[in-house]
């Protein structure tokens, strides 16, 4: 079996660039046993050489989506957000005040709660974005994911973790045993299926670009050309917030970590040999 693991880790890092650990095998098991019940194989080594023969392209699909990392909930990491709302966004909405248009991308956005996590501030900030263009494109791999983002649906579980009631009762509804994002929140989203290791990153230039808690699953190399490709869709003045474990250090990038927010960087600008600083003339207040 120990072979047979290896060659699927391998299988793995081709299709989506996600390093399996071997130490963490037991996951495998744990995450396809559904995959195996639902297509009717006898046991995980039948599963695994099916889905690696490339005869089953939909036994394929369903093994590589149940093995993305799908660990999200709504305001992950509180500090984030608080930033987002005290002096990212204050930022944003200096530099583009003439321009009116805030454009966000949200990478690796599995089930759509840290794009709707956003959506829900700029809604609440909404007195300083009237007559703005506001534009939220998250991608992720695994199509499962888009699908139960799209549809903004949640179970009681998913709704309590990181959700405050407040904004629970003002921006979902009940849906029989589950809750349901507001329409004007979910018209806020556009979901797009991406592979943050092989495909482009969505057109145009953005103002934000949440990449988090993603790039821990990459090998250095990986991280470089992900890193290189949201460092050339995101404005020269933007930022690109990382998770709180992750950071630039011994990659070649052209980022700088902005000193004030922990995981938030801004471009270099070679010119000025420092970060590049908008200085914040107004202060969107929670």
């Amino acid at each position: 079996m120990s072979e047979l693991f290896d060659r699927f880790r391998a299988f793995i890092l081709k299709q989506t660039g996600i390093a399996l650990e071997p130490e963490r095998d037991y996951m495998i098991e744990t995450r396809l046993s559904p995959v195996q019940r639902a297509f009717g194989l006898p046991d995980l080594s039948a599963l695994l050489a099916q889905a690696m023969a490339d005869r089953h392209p939909e036994l394929a699909r369903a093994t590589v989506e149940a093995m993305l990392t799908g660990e999200t909930f709504f305001f992950r990491d509180r500090q984030v957000f608080h930033a987002l709302r005290e002096t990212i966004l204050p930022d944003v909405l200096e530099a583009r005040k003439d321009l009116r248009r805030l454009r966000i991308w949200c990478a690796a956005c599995s089930t759509g709660q840290e794009p709707y996590s956003i959506a829900m501030i700029l809604d609440e900030e909404a007195r300083h974005l009237r007559g703005w263009q506001i534009e939220i494109v998250a991608t992720d791999l695994s199509q499962g994911a888009l699908d139960t983002a799209r549809e903004g649906l949640y179970n009681q579980f998913e709704v309590q973790r990181g959700l405050p009631v407040a904004l629970l009762l003002r921006y979902f509804h009940r849906d029989r045993d589950r809750w349901r994002i507001a329409e004007h929140l979910r018209s806020m989203v556009e979901f797009q299926q991406l592979n943050l290791t092989a495909d482009r990153a969505p057109s145009g230039v953005f103002d934000l670009i949440f990449c988090r808690n993603v790039l821990m699953y990459f090998e250095p190399g990986m991280k470089q050309e992900i890193l290189a490709r949201a460092g050339g869709a995101m404005a020269r003045d933007g930022w690109l917030v990382l998770g709180a474990t992750e950071n630039t250090a011994g990659l070649d990038s052209n980022l700088e970590q902005d000193p004030r927010i922990p995981g938030a960087y801004r471009p270099h600008d070679p010119a000025a040999g420092r970060v590049i600083n908008i200085s914040s003339r107004i202060r969107v207040s929670g």
